[in-house]
């Protein structure tokens, strides 16, 4: 809920600290924002706008696969990962910094969070309080609901974040856009990223049969290299898995990604006929914690 992540909250427009207001947030030099009625609150500037956010069909086509547990794998690896980061689960009446809490603390920020499918798992493993942060509206609405101690902020990566200077403990990074200064701006010292990326072998099976989008072998190099000035990566592992996957199944997992822009409909019915159903498919991705 956003009164969890208040004091974590920055003016996109001033930087000031936000302060919710009933249903509104709003900065000392009067600028003001009102959540919506599905429970996020748009922290977007002026002339901002969401047009490369994911769409309705695709945030419903994500909701299905993963409610269907196929990226289980990964989200129990990174829930591992979180609760190395930052230890043990922190509970209500824990002693914090010499002092007794009153609730969760510690903020995980999710750039690029979707539905909050990933930073729910984490905080379920973790404690703390979630702030989930996307361009799209429609994933949003889901994130919201996903989590009772999660805020959904509708932003956009390429600018500046609406989050306090060092007020993250972990940041999470799920298939999704990062920006290198951003994140070390509002990561705490000390604090960490975590990300998943695909390997060249994640669905490779449909990218060959389907035409869908390849990764470069030569991603994660290149990734380290654009997040060094700012990150410096401390530990990665492979995550790898089995799935089978139905045609509706295979068809969720093309539509729920960067491949729904770039694909026929058409072209893609005649191509999975083809297939055997069920088909099987490798999941594949590495997850990477920086610091």
């Amino acid at each position: 809920m956003l009164q969890d992540i208040e004091r974590y909250l920055a003016c996109p427009h001033c930087v000031r600290p936000l302060i919710l207001d009933g249903r509104t947030l709003r900065c000392a030099a009067g600028h003001s924002f009102d959540q919506a009625r599905q429970g996020y609150v748009s922290l977007l500037a002026g002339d901002a706008h969401t047009g490369t956010g994911d769409t309705a069909e695709m945030v419903a086509a994500r909701e299905a696969f993963l409610a269907a547990g196929h990226y289980r794998p990964i989200a129990d690896a990174l829930a591992e990962a979180a609760g190395q980061v930052m230890g043990s689960q922190v509970t209500a009446g824990q002693v914090m910094g010499g002092q007794v809490t009153d609730g969760p603390t510690g903020l995980v920020a999710d750039l690029g969070a979707g539905t909050g499918y990933y930073l729910s798992h984490v905080l379920d493993r973790t404690g703390g309080v979630g702030a989930a942060l996307d361009i799209s509206k429609f994933a949003l609405r889901r994130a919201a609901r996903a989590h009772p101690r999660i805020g959904a902020l509708v932003c956009d990566a390429w600018r500046p974040l609406p989050l306090l200077d060092d007020s993250a403990d972990l940041l999470l990074n799920v298939f999704a856009p990062r920006n290198g200064p951003e994140i070390r701006r509002v990561l705490r010292p000390g604090g960490r990223m975590l990300l998943v990326s695909p390997t060249s072998r994640h669905l490779r099976e449909l990218v060959e049969a389907l035409g869908l989008l390849s990764v470069d072998e030569d991603k994660e190099r290149r990734t380290d290299e654009k997040l060094s000035p700012w990150l410096t990566r401390t530990d990665r592992t492979e995550v790898e898995f089995r799935l089978r996957l139905s045609h509706a199944e295979a068809n969720e997992v093309v539509a729920m990604g960067p491949n729904a822009w770039h694909t026929d409909p058409a072209r893609l019915a005649a191509a999975l006929a083809e297939l055997p159903d069920p088909v099987e498919v490798t999941g594949s991705v590495h997850l990477t914690t920086y610091r």
